[in-house]
């Protein structure tokens, strides 16, 4: 595959606070601690200052591992953290079946490529790419599906509690219905084996995620965390009391929100009072607070004061962050210095610095993941024929097709020079009336409107009647658009990666680990017949 790369500016598909986080607008410089580049790297070693406790981590890696066979470079990795010159580089992510949509697969690439990156620059230390698995989140109708081209494939059972700990006993069907799209071919047939083999071998979907994403990246030595541990709550009990019991985070991001909404942008996630969940097999639900009483939503679970603090004390894994305190309970237990994320996850981060310094954890770098579109060989060749590049691609398709009707008629459809010709005649009627009498002045301004407006509706006129000409090329526009940006986003947002691998293999995932660049901050796109 042959890569370009344009500006994110360019995709018309990013924020303002994206856009102006990656350009290093100094109006965002209050929310972030380092700058995504390798000085900001370079401060962010020599200052993180890391108290989880590495061996928890390794022992708790290793028997989450224990399950299965990784790879020799994630055995390492995993002995890695035992490492004090050992950080992490992190990604984290739904646990979506079957993998999901295409961005988690490059999210995951954008993680590895930067520990490559950064074990180049700075040799002495080790950087070990993760995935976070989002194992604590209960929102099972977001992870349930797939869309496969013009097919949803869909999990269908009643769910309730974190998705981690679902059973897998009944995905049977629609793993059926996952490997008839793969179909028989050698690759198809490669990624149906590793896919059954991952959902067939596990009770649980957060095993089944591991087995199936360490397949897919074991051999780049990817670590997968599940943070749904006894032992690592014990890390983050402190920070769960204070902040049930005092409110801080909701304090502190609201002030950053309010903040942030002043200089213009739109924030992504708004705290409560209260941001963890009370969680069992089964139950995940918020917390909320009535007269100095704790309550479980939706249960009869109550406790006092004293009584929640002695649960959080005996029973830390109970207690799960939501989104705002998720990045905290993440940066507590991981030595970690960077976290990469999608543009809604960069501007929710930007919320959350002054958490963070309240609290006193180390900020990480932020870094927008990777993105790409892949164009086949088919749609290469029919951009050939029409005369599009790349670029114009990303065009919404009315522009995408006029400016292509202007590029391609032999008349002229644009009336501009004629526009400026009778604007320079009425502003002489305008001056000629108003030496005979001062009010003909409007007269003549509402004569000249009127005649521009009549130019205007002739020009669409003109352009309406040149498309009826050329229907099959614009129809062509159209079915392109479709297939490149299917329900007109990015391709990354709906796709699976089932029909990237089908058609290309290794060399799909190959690709995107040579052609991404982590710290450039640009668009990529794929062609696939290159």
């Amino acid at each position: 595959m042959q890569a370009k790369y344009i500006s994110y500016q360019e995709t018309n598909a990013f924020s303002s606070a994206v856009l102006d986080y990656i350009s290093g607008k100094d109006q965002l410089s209050t929310f972030y601690k380092y700058t995504p580049d390798f000085e900001g790297f370079a401060k962010a070693i020599a200052n993180r200052s890391f108290k989880g406790n590495r061996s928890t981590l390794t022992q708790i890696l290793q028997k989450q591992y224990s399950g299965m066979k990784p790879s020799a470079l994630v055995a390492q990795n995993i002995n890695l953290l035992a490492d004090d010159r050992t950080f992490t580089i992190t990604t984290g992510h739904q646990l979506n079946i079957f993998t999901g949509p295409l961005y988690f697969i490059y999210k995951i690439i954008t993680a590895i490529n930067l520990a490559k990156e950064l074990k180049l620059q700075f040799p002495q230390y080790n950087f070990v790419p993760v995935y976070w698995m989002a194992t604590e989140d209960h929102d099972f109708e977001e992870i349930n599906h797939v869309k496969i081209e013009d097919r949803m494939l869909t999990w269908n059972k009643k769910a309730a509690g974190a998705t981690g700990r679902l059973s897998t006993k009944d995905i049977t069907e629609v793993l059926i219905a996952y490997k008839g799209y793969l179909g028989i071919s050698e690759n198809g047939l490669k990624l149906s084996e590793m896919v059954e083999h991952a959902y067939t071998s596990h009770d649980k979907l957060s095993d089944a995620t591991r087995e199936l994403v360490d397949g897919l990246f074991g051999k780049y030595g990817l670590v997968c965390v599940d943070a749904d541990e006894h032992e690592l709550k014990k890390q983050f009990a402190d920070i769960i009391e204070a902040d049930i019991t005092g409110q801080h985070s909701f304090q502190h991001i609201s002030a950053s929100n309010a903040a942030l909404e002043e200089k213009g942008y739109k924030t992504q996630v708004n705290p409560r009072e209260i941001n963890f969940f009370y969680m069992t097999d089964q139950l995940r639900e918020r917390i909320v607070e009535e007269d100095q009483v704790y309550k479980v939503m939706n249960t009869d679970i109550r406790f006092t004061e004293a009584e929640l603090q002695q649960e959080i004390l005996n029973f830390p894994e109970r207690f799960s962050p939501n989104v705002v305190m998720r990045p905290v309970y993440q940066e507590v237990i991981l030595p970690n210095l960077a976290y990469i994320g999608g543009g809604a996850e960069v501007t929710y981060w930007l919320q959350l610095k002054a958490n963070f310094d309240y609290y006193k954890i180390d900020f990480p770098v932020l870094l927008l993941r990777n993105s790409a579109l892949v164009i086949d060989k088919r749609s290469e060749v029919r951009m050939q024929i029409l005369g599009i590049n790349h670029t114009n691609l990303f065009k919404d398709p009315l522009t995408l097709k006029n400016d292509w009707i202007k590029a391609h008629v032999t008349l002229q459809l644009s009336l501009d020079d004629e526009e400026r010709a009778i604007r320079a005649v009425f502003d002489q009627i305008k001056l000629n009336a108003y030496k005979i009498d001062k009010t003909l002045s409007q007269s003549a301004d509402a004569a000249k409107t009127r005649a521009l407006k009549l130019i205007t509706n002739l020009e669409k006129k003109m352009l309406r009647a040149e498309k009826r000409k050329h229907d099959t090329s614009l129809t062509q526009i159209d079915n392109l658009k479709e297939k490149l940006f299917p329900t007109g986003v990015l391709q990354e947002r709906v796709l699976n990666i089932a029909p990237m691998y089908v058609l290309y293999g290794d060399d799909f995932i190959n690709s995107l680990i040579l052609n991404f660049k982590p710290l450039d901050h640009q668009f990529t796109v794929l062609f696939a017949s290159s």
